[in-house]
């Protein structure tokens, strides 16, 4: 087998790669005569099957499975002994296409290495870390937020309007075509007009009812609509009103605390400064993670695969193409351009991506099983009812399991640079947090 070097220019790489015919024959008896004693045919005893018959009946198959193997063997060897890492994988092509057997098989290969990343020294890395603590004035509107949350409701004066945000009581028949429908009728129901719980437009027309009042909401049920049976149909609900109501806060007090937990106010009061805070370490973590992202970008330059580069650019185009035409759903569109923005934002994306990949591969930081259940079962939230099928999706689905793991690897490598980094801590406002965290979503 014989491996010719036909390009090196900067991180391109060609070879020639020829598996002569003799080798390639010799494997393929290797193979048959592995397999022969399992072989059962008409008229021969099981492992008795002659080579001739063998290569007559398997040699064209046994061929292709040993031309294969042994390419696959020729790349896995020149990788082992070159120590290049293809960037993508790589472009192999057989260039004598007319092969017959008795011939040599020619192959090409190509693909981009992946380049040498630099040694740095974190401990030369100065980050600030901003820290923020959680005041009675935070904490004191975190509880109006939640007695908000936790608002109820008392009867308007007689007489009065349902607006928005109010709780109608109702009783309620629903028909389509003019029959009731099963499911479609209830008593002493409790809505909330703009809690969108309803059909879309049914409590919109509710706005404006008055205690006593009978009124007829039309509505059309969503073309997807759970029930095939109602699905894209009208249908006409006969609301009777029965009270109307209008929100208040929850009085900020013990009785409160126990509806979210806790055993008083007081201890409400030390979960919700607990939360805050780490909410403003979530967040101070974040801002610092940009900062170094940044020095590392300043610390190293090496050269960039470009078909890297190239794939990074497109899809970065592509996502700001369809945020600035949020009406296009699909991807039926008109190729989108890269920019040279869109190409220096992915040069920063893939050089640091390169980096922390290989800074992690010698920290060997893992992604452990723990930690992708956490984050498959955070996501399944997202999805409630669904929480069993979101989660067998991703366990059958190699690629999306790899989007979830991406994050997870590169905020423990980043974990690790932080200690051996310089990291300084700077007490600021909440407002300031606030503002270095919108700085970081403007950018």
């Amino acid at each position: 087998m014989q491996v010719n070097e036909t390009l090196n220019e900067g991180l391109k790489r060609g070879y020639a790669i020829t598996v002569t015919a003799a080798e390639l024959a010799a494997k393929v008896d290797e193979k048959l005569i592995e397999a022969q004693p399992e072989v059962e045919m008409k008229g021969f005893r099981k492992g008795k099957v002659p080579m001739a018959l063998l290569k007559k009946q398997f040699g064209q198959k046994v061929t292709g499975e040993a031309m294969q193997e042994s390419i696959d063997g020729a790349m896995s060897e020149h990788f082992e002994k070159t120590g290049d890492r293809p960037a993508m994988q790589p472009d192999v092509k057989m260039t004598n296409e007319d092969w017959k057997e008795g011939d040599d098989v020619e192959v090409t290969m190509s693909y981009e290495a992946l380049p040498e990343i630099p040694e740095l020294d974190f401990s030369k890395v100065k980050l600030e870390r901003l820290v923020v603590k959680a005041d009675d004035a935070d904490v004191d509107e975190s509880l109006a937020n939640l007695a908000e949350s936790a608002q109820d409701f008392k009867d308007r004066k007689k007489g009065s309007k349902a607006k928005d945000g109010d709780q109608v009581v109702m009783n309620f028949v629903g028909k389509v075509d003019g029959e009731a429908f099963e499911g479609g009728s209830a008593e002493d129901y409790p809505l909330v007009l703009g809690s969108n719980s309803f059909i879309p437009g049914f409590e919109e027309q509710l706005v404006g009812v008055k205690d006593g009042e009978e009124k007829a909401v039309t509505v059309n049920f969503p073309d997807d609509y759970q029930a095939a049976n109602l699905a894209g149909k009208e249908a006409t609900f006969d609301c009777t009103i029965k009270g109307v109501k209008e929100p208040f806060a929850a009085e900020i007090n013990d009785e409160m605390a126990t509806k979210f937990g806790a055993e008083d106010l007081a201890a409400l009061k030390v979960q919700i400064s607990e939360r805050l805070e780490a909410e403003y370490v979530g967040a101070a973590r974040a801002v610092m993670k940009r900062g170094l992202l940044d020095e590392l970008d300043k610390l190293t330059d090496f050269e960039l695969p470009p078909s890297l580069v190239e794939a990074e650019a497109g899809q970065i185009a592509h996502q700001l193409w369809h945020e600035d035409n949020p009406e296009v759903e699909g991807h039926d569109h008109p190729e989108v351009e890269t920019t040279e923005e869109h190409t220096k934002l992915a040069e920063r994306r893939v050089r640091l991506g390169l980096l922390l990949a290989e800074l992690g591969q010698k920290a060997k930081v893992e992604v452990t099983d723990a930690e992708m259940t956490q984050a498959i079962m955070g996501q399944a939230r997202q999805y409630p009812g669904q929480e069993r099928q979101f989660f067998e999706f991703v366990q059958q689905n190699q690629q999306m399991q790899q989007q979830m793991r991406a994050p997870i690897f590169e905020d423990k490598v980043v974990g690790h640079i932080f200690d051996q980094s310089d990291v300084t801590d700077k007490v600021v406002t909440k407002a300031d947090l606030q503002k270095a965290v919108e700085a970081l979503e403007e950018e």
